[in-house]
């Protein structure tokens, strides 16, 4: 059998929190999705998502703060974003289809000036456009404010033009050994994600009433058939006079940080989640490496 080499890069997916940068990866990937991040406990680097075929692997960083997002993974993020599109092989931008680019993909544009690598457009949801000379239109609009490799109409949501993209994906990427195993384990890090998650939310409506002193473990994290995201998580206090004000006066502050958490979880999973919180007090946990360990920390992970 002969001896294929095969290729293997990183490749940065940026776009503003519409365009459908979750169904681009569903589509892409399919069953073979693996979803990673690259420090356990920490939403605050970019999440990565694994494709593999037969022609190698391309591993899609996930940086959606260059476009100033509020929340999600944090506002410095911004930093690491712009800093990350200079390391990867090749970028892809997706864009909604239209004439009129606002602020935001001004902005976007300003950084990808800057950047050595190969820029990939992507113009999604064209299954949304009635004539299709009108894409036409959209790629003179926007093919002047950007030196773009390839530019590339597509619908993430009908599969159309997904193959082509996948194609000049692997065009770009060096030929190199493979960065993950095809199988890479995927819930593990959409658990760690959700639990980092609520700790912030956590520590962020606790203010300074409780130090750093907390952990939160996801007890159970599950999807239904008609696509709700079940999740049973537990937050772990180092005193039993740290479980009453997190619980809150009849439940209350527990009640603000479920909600203010499951509003974020369900921005990330782009779909419904049902989140039940717990609290249990394990005193003196970040003194000891088994629960450290056990709450997905590694010794030196934890400040304060």
């Amino acid at each position: 059998m002969e001896n294929k080499q095969k290729k293997s890069g990183f490749a940065a997916l940026i776009g503003r929190p519409n365009v459908g940068k979750s169904t681009l990866m569903n589509q892409l990937i399919g069953q073979k999705i693996a979803i990673t991040s690259s420090k356990p406990q920490t939403t605050r680097n970019r999440i990565q998502t694994v494709y593999t075929d037969e022609r190698g692997q391309i591993i899609f960083l996930d940086t959606p703060g260059i476009h100033k997002a509020k929340n999600k993974l944090g506002e410095y993020m911004v930093n690491v974003a712009e800093h990350s599109l200079n390391e990867v092989d090749v970028v892809l931008w997706l864009v909604e289809p239209t004439t009129f680019i606002g602020a935001g993909e001004k902005h976007i544009a300003e950084q990808l000036k800057k950047v050595k690598s190969p820029v990939i457009l992507v113009i999604n949801k064209i299954d949304t456009v009635k004539k299709q000379e009108e894409i036409l239109t959209f790629i003179a609009a926007y093919k002047d404010i950007c030196e773009f490799a390839e530019i590339v109409p597509l619908s993430a949501l009908t599969g159309k033009n997904t193959d082509l993209l996948t194609e000049l994906l692997f065009k770009y990427l060096p030929y190199g050994p493979q960065f993950y195993d095809e199988d890479t384990v995927t819930d593990q890090p959409m658990r760690q994600i959700a639990a980092e998650l609520i700790r912030e939310k956590a520590l962020r409506l606790l203010d300074d009433e409780i130090p750093h002193g907390i952990a939160v473990t996801i007890e159970k994290m599950t999807q239904r058939k008609n696509g709700i995201t079940d999740i049973e998580a537990t937050i772990i206090c180092e005193r039993d006079s740290h479980k009453g004000i997190i619980i809150g006066k009849g439940g209350s502050m527990l009640k603000k940080i479920g909600t203010a958490a499951r509003k974020e979880i369900e921005e990330m999973l782009e779909g419904q989640v049902n989140l039940r919180l717990w609290v249990k007090v394990r005193k003196e946990w970040r003194d000891s490496e088994l629960y450290m360990k056990n709450y997905g920390y590694h010794p030196g992970d934890v400040k304060g």
